[in-house]
């Protein structure tokens, strides 16, 4: 895996008795949107400290384009960061913010010129050239910080939750913004994040990471449809875990005493927990004459409702066991067709089903 563009070969890193990172090994593809995502105090940003030179780590390599660069001062990295708080100076209109670190190597004044210029185009700030940074809004300076790291060059760009400061709607539109701009430079990105859905959205691949340690690596499909373990169904969307048992007689069956139901799967395989996503489970209101079939469906009581625009949000209660249904808003109502209290039929495909 050293012919990977970075290359971080069993890293790990210590403060006093905490374990922050414990032999992690990570191979990142060149021209790669890669993201490290994991709740709070998990490793990533010390891994993005280490992999920009900000921290030593206490054993392992870091290669980057086929040079090891773990003794390598942050200075001389071919990489930048761009920081969550985006470390702007106040003092410095936009342009000289951007070509602050152009200046600092003592390029040739045109050369500054020209490539402040181009990255002032590429990220649409045109007309902000001699603002003040508190004369902007947020993601205005968002991208301010994006270009002052862009305008270098670098083989690496590292981000550390980059779009934490905006609101829900900016953020979802600099994702896009994010994506188009890595895709037409060329660069690697590594982004550390604990948002779930920013991770899906922007990631070519990322890796899921709990004390110290990646639990899986894969692109957003392959995490979120079939994740290594429980941990890793639950912190990825929402997930509903069924206790399963083993049929005696039948392939690819299971049973659930939760429920009271016979389980299909497409897989024959041994497990005690399978995963059905809310989104793949159907919905409808129940009639008393109305019969099930005995897998893959149940009937249950609706404990609670949440409309959330695009798709209603239902939690089921049936026999011992709650779970929680998505249903797509197709059409236009002013009224839920499913509503507290209802009795409803549940039911889902065995390709729902994936075994953990």
């Amino acid at each position: 895996m050293k012919d990977s563009f970075l290359y971080i070969e069993n890293v790990s890193k210590s403060f006093d008795d905490v374990k922050a990172l414990d032999n992690v090994s990570l191979a990142i593809n060149k021209s790669e949107l890669f993201s490290l995502l994991g709740s709070s105090g998990c490793g990533k940003s010390t891994l993005l400290r280490i992999i920009a030179g900000f921290e030593k780590p206490d054993s392992g390599k870091i290669f980057l384009d086929g040079e090891d660069i773990t003794d390598l001062p942050a200075y001389k990295r071919p990489l930048n960061i761009m920081f969550q708080s985006y470390a702007l100076f106040p003092h410095l209109n936009v342009s000289n913010n951007i070509a602050f670190g152009l200046k600092e190597d003592r390029l040739d004044k045109k050369e500054i010129e020209n490539r402040t210029s181009e990255i002032i185009n590429l990220l649409e700030l045109n007309g902000l050239e001699k603002r003040k940074i508190d004369e902007i809004s947020g993601g205005q300076q968002q991208r301010v910080a994006l270009a002052r790291c862009l305008v270098k060059k670098p083989k690496l760009l590292l981000l550390d939750e980059p779009l934490a400061a905006l609101d829900k709607k900016l953020r979802i539109q600099t994702q896009f913004e994010l994506v188009n701009l890595q895709y037409k430079l060329g660069i690697t990105f590594i982004i550390v994040t604990h948002d779930q859905e920013e991770a899906m959205s922007l990631s070519d691949r990322m890796a899921i990471m709990q004390e110290g340690s990646i639990l899986q690596i894969g692109n957003p499909v392959e995490v979120y449809e079939k994740p290594n373990n429980e941990y890793i169904a639950k912190f990825i969307g929402t997930a509903n875990i069924i206790n399963i048992q083993k049929h005696q007689t039948k392939n690819n069956f299971f049973l659930s005493s939760e429920l009271g139901i016979e389980i299909e799967s497409s897989e024959n395989k041994l497990s005690s927990k399978c995963l059905i996503r809310p989104e793949k489970i159907n919905i409808t209101k129940s009639t008393m004459d109305k019969k099930i079939n005995q897998e893959n469906s149940c009937k249950g009581i609706v404990k609670e409702v949440a409309y959330l625009g695009s798709y209603t949000k239902y939690l089921i209660q049936s026999k011992s066991y709650q779970f929680y249904v998505f249903q797509t808003n197709n059409f236009i109502s002013e009224n839920l067709n499913i509503k507290w209290d209802d009795v409803v039929d549940c039911s889902w495909n065995k390709e729902a089903i994936f075994l953990l």
